[in-house]
């Protein structure tokens, strides 16, 4: 899987930069965006929208929302090539996600480096990662006919469905955040990583089904697979977080403690909480409930979860979503090459360390 994703990332990129150039002009505008009323201005989009969402894309990223649709594109038994554009629509919504909810976390760090509203202020940022929501329906617009009205009119139906219950997801998220007790239980962080995380996963599968004309059982099986994938990536991202703190894990672009510090109530939150004594739990909870934290509040955070036996609950229910994830995938009459591809990605989503 790491082979696959190094192969399309560099064409990947291309296909974003034909679509966003990294240098806009008013030629690009006015095809793109349309005629002005009266003048664009080039400098002030490139300097607001252009270069923050580059200084993003350029400093990594998997790609692997991008690089799953191709993959499902090349299983249903087309060119993947000849779909990179489209493969550009899941990535632009994934970064414009992340830009904003770092700026709505009061993120420090993204990538290694000062997430963008440190860069260039929340508005050019909350603009920019709004901007991304609706960018990708340019795609769509742009694709010279080769799609039906009735196709094109599914994946905009698909896509603005799914962008809505990324809103439900990051609502939950965000109110568990500014709330002092944990209150939420198993299921309703699953449901909350199913809408915030996993509707993009479906976005990337559903689009591909849509776009090669699938019947609706296997829309709706590949959807299930990338949804629960998608749970269980997240839930390997709350792990990493941990570990990485820990000093057991790769190079993570994320400050030290970076979750308990923005006080996320995390799969492995709510079962160290159920799962620790009184006062260990109550501590835990004023540790993630204050403003700001020591490095050794963090610590004797980390070391409630460690002692709990959190970090292997989360991995376990991490590994039984990505074994549910793999039946669906089974359920759908692929060649053996793309289901083993399917598979391993899975595994990889759980077992990475970066």
């Amino acid at each position: 899987m790491r082979e696959t994703l190094a192969e399309w990332r560099p064409m990947i990129d291309d296909a974003i930069a034909d679509f966003l150039p990294r240098d806009v002009d008013a030629d690009y505008l006015e095809s793109f965006f349309g005629e002005p009323t009266y003048e664009y201005d080039p400098v002030g989009i490139q300097r607001a929208l252009a270069a923050p969402i580059w200084d993003l894309l350029d400093r990594g990223g998997k790609r692997w929302r991008a690089v799953l649709f191709l993959v499902f594109v090349e299983a249903f038994g087309e060119d993947p090539e000849a779909y990179l554009p489209y493969a550009c629509i899941p990535e632009i919504l994934h970064n414009g996600t992340i830009i904003v909810d770092d700026v709505e976390d009061e993120a420090t760090m993204r990538r290694g480096e000062p997430a963008l509203h440190h860069v260039y202020g929340k508005d050019v940022a909350l603009n920019a990662g709004n901007a991304m929501y609706f960018l990708p329906f340019k795609i769509l617009t742009h694709d010279s006919g080769r799609l039906s009205p009735e196709t094109r009119l599914a994946a905009y139906e698909m896509l603005t469905y799914e962008l809505n219950r990324t809103h439900l997801g990051q609502g939950m998220d965000i109110c568990w955040h500014n709330e002092r007790e944990v209150r939420v239980g198993h299921e309703q962080y699953l449901e909350m990583s199913a809408c915030k995380t996993g509707c993009l996963g479906r976005i990337v599968a559903r689009l591909a089904a849509i776009l090669t004309d699938q019947p609706a059982d296997v829309e709706s099986h590949v959807a299930r697979y990338a949804e629960l994938t998608s749970i269980a990536f997240q839930i390997g991202d709350d792990i990493l977080d941990v570990e990485n703190s820990l000093g057991r894990a790769g190079e993570f672009g994320k400050e030290f403690g970076n979750d308990v510090r923005e006080g996320k109530k995390t799969l492995l939150v709510i079962h160290a909480i159920a799962e620790s004594d009184p006062t260990d739990a109550r501590r835990l909870e004023e540790i993630l409930e204050a403003d700001e934290n020591t490095d050794e509040e963090i610590r004797e955070a980390l070391s409630i979860l460690e002692e709990t036996g959190s970090i292997e609950y989360a991995r376990d229910r991490a590994l039984d979503l990505a074994a549910q994830a793999r039946e669906h995938v089974r359920a759908v009459d692929f060649d053996p090459e793309s289901t083993a591809k399917l598979e391993e990605f899975t595994e990889f989503v759980v077992e990475r360390d970066v």
